[in-house]
């Protein structure tokens, strides 16, 4: 393939931060990503289309119960 998708791995640290779903009123588009338990920022993952990037965030990220969904 000429273009191909990147597989940038974020750090996350499960003591400072908290596995969300964000998803869009407006839209219903579903962003995963990253809280931050002190300050609140978050940071963008993955778009999740369906249940299979869904499935490959939580398994790259080791991540065993469904994140809670934010609005």
């Amino acid at each position: 393939m000429l273009f191909r998708k990147k597989n940038t791995v974020i750090p996350y640290d499960p003591a400072a931060q908290k596995p969300i779903l964000r998803k869009s009123i407006c839209t219903g588009e579903t962003t995963a990503g990253f809280k931050d338990i002190k300050t609140g920022v978050y940071t963008d993952v993955m778009l999740i289309r369906d249940t299979r990037d869904l499935q490959e965030f939580m398994d790259t990220y080791g991540i065993t119960s469904k994140p809670e969904t934010e609005y």
